[in-house]
């Protein structure tokens, strides 16, 4: 028998009402899908018919300057995704959660929680959080530097793991003692104390969460950092990137597949998932026309402070018809590297003013943007899964809901016509959707030593 055609992964990434930093000021957006379930909902029931793998929030411990110019991300994204998984049945449910301002038991917890609550479609989007101005929220003194954060992230991610492995899948033994037996609820010598002692954290274990659906969540990480690409080649199973050009996204897919295997894993187990915004036409001048309707309402003043943050110097509006002059270095910075070298790239590639930089990064902060009819976009799509570059995309519809609406009813009947994406859900849990593997238990009587990322 032949084997099965390799099939595309979308998650849509939804951002409130939209990532375009203008979707806001649409005359059709409502403002009240900020903090209203019902809109979420509806975004879900669209992802799901769809049949897309999952859907996917970001998250942000701080509210970031220039708020009175675009809407920001009000809600946790754990409670979130759990009061979605009873409004729907198949979707995969991703949530953000940074591993330098939690703690590894709460968070291991939380997402063993989610994973039974939704029958086994969580995921977890680990970062480190780039922003500084987080540290005053919790009581930090200073922002640990990227190095630090890594380090303390790869601890987080080798004790959460061995927290949901710390109950054997069997060992809720349930006899009441109904025919004379001794009842025994479960068996101890299937629920394992960890005893993890480390740089950054003791923790003893085990967890009070029996073991879940899908024994671990499934682990996403969105670094393009070098310590970031090494974090994701060493533990997630799909990994977010923002790769504006086709050249850049084979080079970052090859460099990670080649990481996987130098970590012993199987890359075809590790799926790569680039950001696509994308803008639907009848015509491609009228998904153009759509595009610029975005960028007039654009208000400089947000992408000022983005790019200031980003670069490490305060960019105004005098410098908006000029180019943006970079250090010699990147040590300004410090937190935001991988997006300090993407938009430098941007800059001296295509030789952007500052007011042309910031329509670039507008509607997709740095991700790839293209606005084209349905057949246009689902040829670039195939172009970048074919040739090398992806293994599917993290959708970012730029405004919410039509954007997601659009892709689903124009974008997904085509792919699903040239072979690529599913006409239906095959499984049930994300891991059935992704394609990838349920981790063995490291405690399992005769289970083989597994590395940390499993």
């Amino acid at each position: 028998m032949a084997a099965p055609a390799r099939q595309l992964h979308l998650n849509a990434f939804l951002r409130n009402i939209g990532q375009h930093e203008a979707a806001w000021r649409l005359p059709e957006t409502r403002l009240s899908g900020i903090t209203d379930i019902d809109h979420y909902i509806e975004l879900a029931h669209v992802a799901e018919r769809g049949r897309l793998d999952a859907i996917f929030f970001a998250d942000h411990p701080v509210l970031k300057d220039k708020t009175e110019f675009r809407p920001f991300d009000a809600l946790d994204p754990v409670t979130l995704v759990t009061a979605l998984s009873g409004a729907t049945s198949r979707i995969g449910l991703i949530a953000t959660a940074s591993t330098t301002y939690s703690d590894p038991y709460s968070l291991a917890r939380r997402f063993a929680t989610l994973d039974h609550v939704s029958r086994g479609r969580a995921g977890w989007n680990v970062v480190t959080t780039a922003n500084g101005a987080a540290a005053a929220n919790f009581g930090y003194p200073a922002h640990p530097d990227p190095d630090d954060r890594y380090r303390r992230a790869d601890e987080f991610l080798q004790v959460t793991s061995a927290l949901w492995d710390s109950w054997e899948d069997d060992a809720i033994v349930g006899d009441k003692g109904i025919d004379g037996d001794a009842p025994r609820f479960v068996d101890p010598a299937k629920i394992h104390a960890i005893n993890h002692v480390g740089e950054h954290f003791q923790v003893a274990g085990p967890l009070e969460v029996p073991r879940s659906p899908q024994g671990h969540p499934v682990l996403f990480q969105a670094g393009s950092s070098e310590p970031g690409k090494d974090l994701a080649a060493r533990y997630a199973e799909g990994i977010f990137t923002a790769q504006p050009t086709l050249a850049e996204a084979r080079e970052f897919y090859r460099d990670v597949k080649a990481r996987i295997r130098r970590f012993g894993r199987n890359p075809d187990q590790v799926h790569i998932l680039p950001g696509l915004s994308t803008i639907i036409g009848g015509t491609e001048a009228e998904a153009r026309q759509r595009q610029r309707q975005l960028e007039d309402l654009t208000v400089p003043d947000y992408g000022l402070e983005q790019l200031s943050r980003i670069v490490g110097y305060a960019v105004t509006k005098d410098d908006l018809d000029r180019r943006l002059n970079f250090p010699s270095d990147d040590s300004a910075a410090t937190h935001l590297k991988s997006r300090f070298a993407l938009v430098r790239r941007l800059v001296e590639t295509d030789g952007l003013t500052v007011r042309e930089l910031l329509l670039r990064l507008s509607g997709g902060r740095g991700h790839r943007v293209f606005a084209g009819t349905p057949e246009q976009v689902t040829d670039t799509i195939v172009e970048w899964f074919t040739t090398g570059a992806a293994d599917g995309f993290n959708l970012i519809p730029p405004a919410l809901p039509s954007s997601l609406t659009e892709f689903v009813d124009q974008v997904v009947p085509e792919l699903q016509r040239r072979g690529l994406f599913r006409e239906d859900y095959t499984g049930t849990t994300l891991r059935d959707h992704l394609g990838i593997d349920r981790p063995r238990n490291r405690f399992a009587t005769g289970a083989t030593a597994v590395s940390a990322a499993s």
